[in-house]
């Protein structure tokens, strides 16, 4: 019985270490949305988000074959994704920008990658308050 409730409350403290790396991940996205960086910038390289990250690859092990392990393996995969698409962006855009086009396909690509990457944390973080797994991909 004792054994039950010490894996019930290692479930319970992943599932709030699970919520304040979504918060920490949500906060790097809104300092980009709301301060002087860009959403994609501040959710790649801002400090909520890199202890998001590093939080994650700590806390994965503990929550391997649960429900919750679908919601580690969804944030660090937002946060590779979204750093590989920003790198993709740049390196079309910037030989664009000889011919101008450039100037336009970074800020969209960079604005279509911020608004991706707000949906991925918004979509996992409602799922988690409602106890449910995320689906596979």
């Amino acid at each position: 019985m004792n054994n039950v409730i010490l894996q019930d409350d290692a479930l319970r403290s992943s599932q709030r270490m699970l919520h304040i790396i979504y918060a920490l991940h949500a906060l790097g996205l809104g300092l980009g949305a709301f301060g002087a960086a860009t959403v994609v910038g501040s959710f790649l390289f801002g400090w909520p988000s890199i202890i998001a990250v590093v939080l994650s690859y700590i806390e994965r092990s503990k929550v391997a074959n649960t429900w919750m392990s679908s919601h580690i393996d969804w944030v660090i995969r937002t946060f590779w994704i979204a750093l590989a698409w920003s790198l993709l962006v740049l390196v079309v855009s910037v030989p664009l920008m000889a011919l101008l086009i450039g100037f336009a396909t970074l800020p969209l690509g960079m604005f279509l990658l911020g608004v991706w990457a707000i949906y991925r944390i918004a979509r996992g973080w409602l799922r988690l308050k409602d106890g449910q797994a995320m689906p596979a991909e």
